[in-house]
């Protein structure tokens, strides 16, 4: 019965209503007659009176049709729908007055205010009524999610209402941190105490949690979010109402400039690219989509161009940058050559250089995440070396002019795979410069990106968008960092300046201890640091141990010499490497080694050949 009656069409639901309204304008007469005369009355009236009856009930269906009242949903039957029964109501009264005056029949008045308030409570409780047997049938019928509110203020009761007509979804009580809140019962639910959190999560055991506290400060909701997220319960936060209307943003720790962090000046403006080299040439950016790549394609459109061609392996990547320059780049008449595809396909690679006359090549294609490669080596190695030594080889043979390769600090002494297969992908770039002709190989060694992806700050705002805790492997932990686009103006830079073999190193100031630039990023975003001498802080840092392959500091070269280059913050380092008969050998290995997938056999190449690297095993032992 119940589900044929869920299954009706709106406007068989709405001609139910309207029939409803108009049969309970007899039982109204009757509860009116007998409240007036009595019992024995009744029968004897409506025998008496039936025409009153019928045209009474006849003005009923033209009052609710011209009001509107049978087409008030049940589910959304509030103050307002009352409101319009109670108008209703009133004019059914009147209807009443004025047709019995003019039917000459004597009824005193109090008679017609009965009738219209006993109308009035027919007609609202009829729909309260309906309205809980149709939730009832829908919360049988359907999984209904059940919602511990914390917060019992203004908005808390507001949202109770709210919900308590909601088909799915169920109000169960209330927490609040004021104490002279505690068992009471507002809207009908229970009320616990915010010290009581546990307790009313183990009793209630709600689906999930609304914080209904607008006006409270953001600090306060962070550890409220803390603290229910250690009980694994879903979480929502009410934003405030002038966060919904746009009269104060929300703050989002993303938001937040990454140069903020550097602890020194921004080098940008001290950068000079050298759009000589770049402009009316065709240049190519391999790992165009990733964080460098990106950048540097934004960055030498500035430098006029003929043609950018964008070298990425992963489709969406590829898409989103083409999608981004397209605009800028046909205001300024360079043409975008977006090729889907990975380095290590040498005929691909060689097509690309040959079709598209390619004089720049800034190769920033690389697996960088180093847990995932040190996961992963065979495919780290294989991406990082294997794929440098393809498109090098490729380049030199096209006759490139110029080939800049993007590297890492986590090259020099490394200690993981991804800083050896790095190391390695520069000592192919230095062969191949002591081999060139006419391409000119140079590489650009940098410390940590801040905003790439897989730098330790988008994931340290992360932790404190979901209210901590920040996680740090070790106290002690120091690293050079950089903004993306510094990196990128460095890239183009070494390009301009290179003369073939040297590797770039920027000034980056003193290393940044990682606990420091936790406590910036949470500061950046508006929260205090919770620790021994502020317990009562917003977000905890929770030291996890150094990872595999982590080293405690970072160098930017091999040998202790630097030269100065003609812009002051840049300098250039000639590093020792293999000989030609060496390196072939090693690459010789590793090709093997890879063709294999044997990761033993890859890593003691590395460790033979990288200075500083050690297998994985004998760092275990």
């Amino acid at each position: 019965m119940m589900t044929r009656l869920l299954n009706l069409t709106r406007t068989q639901k709405r001609a139910m209503l309207f029939a409803i309204d108009i049969c309970l304008v007899p039982v109204a007469l009757l509860t009116a007659i007998f409240l007036q005369f009595g019992q024995v009355q009744v029968l004897e009236w409506f025998v008496n009176e039936w025409a009153f009856c019928i045209t009474l009930m006849m003005i009923a269906a033209g009052a609710s049709t011209a009001l509107g009242i049978f087409r008030i949903r049940l589910k959304s039957f509030d103050r307002s729908a009352v409101g319009k029964i109670m108008v209703f109501s009133a004019l059914m009264g009147l209807a009443s007055l004025t047709l019995a005056s003019l039917a000459g029949i004597w009824m005193p008045m109090r008679f017609h205010l009965t009738f219209a308030m006993a109308f009035f409570m027919l007609c609202a409780g009829s729909r309260f009524v309906m309205l809980e047997i149709l939730l009832a049938a829908y919360r049988k019928n359907g999984h209904v999610s059940s919602v511990l509110i914390y917060g019992a203020g203004k908005t808390g009761m507001q949202l109770a209402s709210a919900l308590k007509s909601h088909p799915d979804i169920i109000p169960i009580g209330f927490v609040d941190d004021n104490a002279a809140l505690k068992d009471q019962i507002i809207a009908g639910l229970p009320v616990y105490h915010g010290g009581q959190l546990d307790e009313a999560i183990a009793e209630t055991r709600p689906d999930r949690v609304v914080i209904a506290m607008p006006s409270a400060p953001r600090q306060s909701v962070a550890k409220i979010e803390r603290r229910l997220e250690q009980t694994n319960t879903n979480v929502h936060v009410l934003p405030s109402f002038a966060q919904l209307v746009g009269q104060e943003q929300i703050k989002d720790p993303l938001d937040v400039a990454h140069g903020v962090f550097l602890g020194r000046e921004d080098l940008r403006s001290n950068i000079d690219i050298g759009c000589d080299e770049y402009a009316n040439r065709v240049v190519m950016v391999s790992g165009a989509g990733g964080s460098i790549g990106s950048e540097l394609s934004r960055q030498i459109i500035r430098c006029a161009p003929s043609k950018i061609v964008l070298f990425e392996q992963s489709e969406l990547a590829l898409y989103d940058i083409e999608l981004e320059l397209a605009e800028s780049a046909a205001r300024n008449g360079i043409t975008l050559v977006p090729v889907l595809g990975s380095v290590v396909e040498p005929e691909l690679v060689r097509g690309v250089l040959t079709e598209h006359k390619v004089d720049v090549i800034l190769h920033a294609a690389a697996y960088k995440h180093v847990p995932l490669v040190e996961k992963n080596p065979i495919a780290g190695l294989s991406n990082n070396v294997l794929g440098t030594q393809n498109l090098a080889v490729q380049a030199r043979e096209a006759g490139v002019g110029r080939f800049v390769l993007v590297s890492t600090d986590k090259a020099v002494r490394p200690a993981n795979i991804m800083g050896a297969s790095k190391r390695f992908a520069e000592m192919l770039i230095q062969d191949q410069a002591s081999r060139a002709t006419q391409t000119v190989f140079s590489i650009v060694r940098f410390g940590n990106v801040l905003g790439s992806s897989g730098s330790v700050v988008p994931l340290f705002q992360d932790q404190v968008a979901r209210g901590g805790p920040v996680t740090l492997t070790h106290d002690s932990v120091t690293r050079y960092f950089m903004t993306v686009q510094e990196a990128a103006q460095l890239v183009l830079t070494a390009g301009s300046l290179a003369e073939g073999g040297e590797v770039f190193v920027l000034d980056m100031g003193k290393p940044v201890p990682v606990r420091k630039l936790a406590e910036q990023v949470i500061e950046a975003s508006g929260y205090t640091v919770r620790n021994h001498q502020n317990p009562e802080g917003d977000i905890e840092i929770v030291i996890t141990g150094l990872r595999a392959g982590e080293k405690m500091h970072e160098e930017l070269t091999i040998s202790a010499g630097r030269t100065t280059t003609k812009h002051e913050k840049i300098f250039s380092a000639r590093e020792d490497c293999l000989s030609e008969i060496e390196l072939a050998s090693a690459l010789r290995a590793m090709r093997d080694a890879i063709a294999a997938n044997d990761v033993e056999a890859a890593e003691e190449t590395v460790h033979r050949w990288i200075d500083g690297y050690k297998p994985r095993i004998k760092n275990v032992q």
